[in-house]
């Protein structure tokens, strides 16, 4: 037996509330010009929000504004908070990159080779066959949990709910097969004077056994809500919030590698956002045309370079055949390449706000979670190599 445990954050998570912040002023800058180039940064404290980075776009974004809504929409009161901004255009050196890539500046002609990767830097798709979401159970569990706490205190289902709050889940393993649910612990803001039974069972019926579908909660498994005792003096006024600090939230839960790479506020031109989408796709496609149980893929990048540097899928011992032959396949289906990754997963449309909470991957709402057009096409694709290889042996 083993033990595997992944959290989550709600919404209203100082550092979820940056990426939240950041992906709507993305947003905005992407429905304005889709061309655009943004890097932002957001750091959320006490009765401030401050805005900073690099902003490229045609039109002028009102950020003051964009920050309010984003505070009225997870559950803060925006005239509460002092909105500072300090943005700039982007490096014309960076830019240059980008805009023109190593290939390019070769003579290269090929398709989709102008744009060059915005960043250097290794990132990371995964998938397992352990739950629909072709994600880690104990991280699937988490986010349904603050879903549901976000939904009830959006809804008032439970109305001493405030906004901030987490959830971590421990799952039992035998072998690589999920048994019994562990352990469960909830943190959430709550108003004072309430009734610390009543408003927990309320908690575990509503919210946690309603999360838990695929594996019920047994007599052993340990809840604990608000272990540290009284919440409720919660979000920034709190915890100083900042972008990027809630990567393994965003990815699998810690549960595969990570390359370091925030998503949150960053146009597609950075492959440590468009590479991830990629390196998910490829690897939920494996899983679920049943090439293995289990898929990582791994893409790495140079800054101003169009083609990645090294690529390649590990399946850990349960793929239908070798992993250099499923490496090899993929690259002849996947489009690998900045331009292309980004006209393959229509990453100009601004899409980010809505995946900002709940992780980016495992919703189904994303090009990067849709299989059904490339599992046929791989699974053709590996035959036709298996084939050859026994041919040639």
């Amino acid at each position: 037996m083993s033990l595997k445990t992944a959290e989550s954050v709600r919404a209203g998570h100082p550092d979820k509330l940056c990426d939240y912040i950041a992906d709507c002023i993305l947003d905005r800058a992407l429905y304005e010009d889709p061309a655009a180039r943004v890097a932002v940064e957001v750091m959320a404290i006490k009765a401030r929000i401050y805005v900073a980075g690099e902003i490229t776009c045609k039109a002028k974004l009102e950020i003051p504004m964009l920050v309010r809504a984003a505070l009225e929409h997870v559950g803060y009161d925006p005239r509460r908070f002092r909105i500072r901004a300090k943005i700039h255009c982007q490096s014309s050196d960076i830019a240059g990159g980008v805009d023109k890539s190593l290939e390019a500046r070769h003579g290269d002609t090929s398709s989709h080779v102008m744009v060059g990767a915005g960043d250097q830097g290794t990132v990371y798709g995964y998938a397992t066959a352990e739950s629909e979401e072709r994600l880690p159970l104990p991280l699937v569990y988490a986010h349904r949990i603050c879903k549901r706490l976000d939904q009830a205190f959006t809804d008032g289902k439970i109305p001493e709910l405030g906004p901030d709050g987490k959830a971590q889940v421990t799952v039992e393993y035998d072998g690589e097969t999920p048994k019994r649910i562990a352990t469960i612990v909830v943190s959430v803001q709550h108003k004072p004077g309430i009734n610390v039974e009543d408003f927990n069972q309320r908690l575990i019926s509503l919210v946690i056994s309603a999360a838990c579908r695929e594996i019920e909660i047994d007599e052993h498994t340990e809840i604990l809500i608000n272990p540290s005792g009284r919440f409720v003096e919660g979000g920034p006024a709190a915890d100083t919030g900042l972008t990027g600090r809630k990567l393994m939230v965003d990815t699998y839960g810690g549960l595969a590698p990570h390359g370091g790479g925030a998503f949150s506020g960053k146009d597609p031109s950075k492959v440590d956002r468009t590479g991830a989408y990629m390196a998910r796709l490829i690897a939920k496609t494996v899983v679920d045309a049943r090439l293995a149980e289990e898929c990582h893929v791994a893409i790495s990048y140079a800054i101003g370079k169009a083609d990645p540097v090294a690529f390649h899928i590990d399946t850990f011992g349960t793929g239908q055949h070798s992993d250099w032959l499923l490496t090899d396949a993929a690259q002849a289906i996947f489009p690998l390449r900045p331009a292309a990754m980004i006209v393959r997963l229509g990453l100009r449309a601004p899409i980010y706000a809505k995946l900002s909470t709940y992780g980016h991957m495992g919703h189904g709402l994303s090009e990067w979670e849709w299989t059904l057009p490339y599992a046929d096409k791989l699974k053709t694709e590996v035959t036709r190599r298996a084939h050859q290889a026994a041919t040639h042996q």
